[in-house]
């Protein structure tokens, strides 16, 4: 993996440096083609972001590697950008907490393009162990030699720059690990690398993001496999914590026409009204027990896409949604189908009665 970062005071110095993340070593050219290190003017939320705010935040004035690209067509949720701009701002460890496909990540990574902030995403997962987060020492070839070197993990690397480090499913990293950055979690919290017997100090414009779909308590709905229950101690210890579910029908529509503009013509605005409604009452049997499984807007978003492909709805649905399901749900689903869209699905106890008959 190729990365660029700029970070030298020297124009002429330019070097490789090797970077351990998550067991693979990624190679970091260093150069001096940066923006500043601080950020150095300020932007209105309500002209920037189209929040009702009169909130003034500090964004960087040129865009450098690692900023996240523009999605011009984003919306965004105001408590939600409003908790993450005050972590950006105020420095605060903001954590986004929600059901899945809810664009929790997404969020962070588009106010981060708006501020021209530096931002990284690590996926933590039950496999990430100290020495991922941390850095080891390696051994490379220095003047066809072989020696021993430290190299730094994501951590680190990141704590030393003007990087915006978001820990994606953090529920689901190991609790002893996630001790690790328990230091870090203060607002000027060192981190003690124990190996080089050297205690870092995070770069002023550091910042530190989670996002988790349980909050540390575990797999408690059956959704979520994987996730870890985390200890409360540290839980306590981030400063926001956001939750973002799912929206309104009328902005789940604005979203999906955003990100699949053939939808926005009458024909299938009418279409998409229909789509998110049965998504809605998929949400509602989960709620009640009905259904194991859900449709979150990232689903809505693939069935409008598949139904491009495919040009038949019906058929979108199966690929995105209904084949992902108990069989045993089938014909509930095909009863939710059949409300939304005076259609019957081969699923649907209409036509199981028929075929039986």
């Amino acid at each position: 993996m190729q990365a660029h970062l700029a970070l030298s005071s020297q124009p002429q110095i330019a070097y490789t440096r090797a970077l351990y993340v998550s067991g693979f070593y990624a190679e970091t050219f260093m150069s001096s083609n940066s923006n500043s290190e601080t950020p150095s003017k300020t932007i209105s939320v309500r002209e920037v972001f189209g929040i009702d705010s009169n909130m003034r935040v500090q964004a960087f004035a040129d865009r450098a590697d690692y900023v996240p690209e523009i999605d011009e067509g984003y919306h965004f949720n105001p408590e939600v950008t409003l908790a993450i701009l005050a972590g950006f701002t105020h420095n605060r460890r903001v954590m986004l907490q929600g059901l899945h496909g809810t664009g929790k990540s997404t969020h962070i990574e588009q106010v981060a393009a708006r501020l021209n902030w530096p931002s990284i995403r690590v996926n933590l997962d039950g496999h990430i162990s100290r020495l991922d987060l941390v850095g080891k020492d390696t051994i490379v070839i220095r003047e066809n030699r072989q020696v021993t070197e430290f190299q730094e993990g994501i951590v680190p690397w990141s704590l030393q720059r003007p990087m915006a480090l978001v820990f994606d499913e953090y529920d689901a990293g190991r609790a002893d690990v996630m001790f690790v950055i328990q230091r870090l979690l203060e607002r000027d919290g060192k981190f003690a690398l124990l190996d080089q017997n050297r205690v870092l100090t995070p770069h002023s414009s550091f910042r530190l993001f989670a996002t988790a779909n349980t909050v540390g308590l575990g797999n408690s709905t059956g959704l979520y496999h994987g996730t870890q229950l985390l200890n409360h101690g540290q839980i306590d210890r981030w400063n926001i914590v956001a939750t973002l579910n799912y929206l309104s029908a009328a902005e789940e529509m604005q979203i999906i026409q955003s990100r699949v503009p053939e939808f926005t013509s009458e024909k299938n605005t009418k279409l998409l009204k229909s789509m998110i409604a049965m998504a809605t009452m998929t949400r509602e049997g989960f709620v009640v027990g009905d259904l194991s499984t859900l449709m979150s807007p990232r689903t809505v978003i693939s069935w409008a896409e598949n139904t491009l492909i495919f040009d038949d709805h019906e058929l979108a649905f199966r690929f995105s949604f209904l084949n992902k399901c108990e069989e045993d749900e089938h014909p509930i689903i095909a009863e939710y189908f059949q409300r939304c869209f005076d259609s019957e699905l081969d699923s649907s106890y209409l036509n199981q009665q028929e075929s039986n008959g």
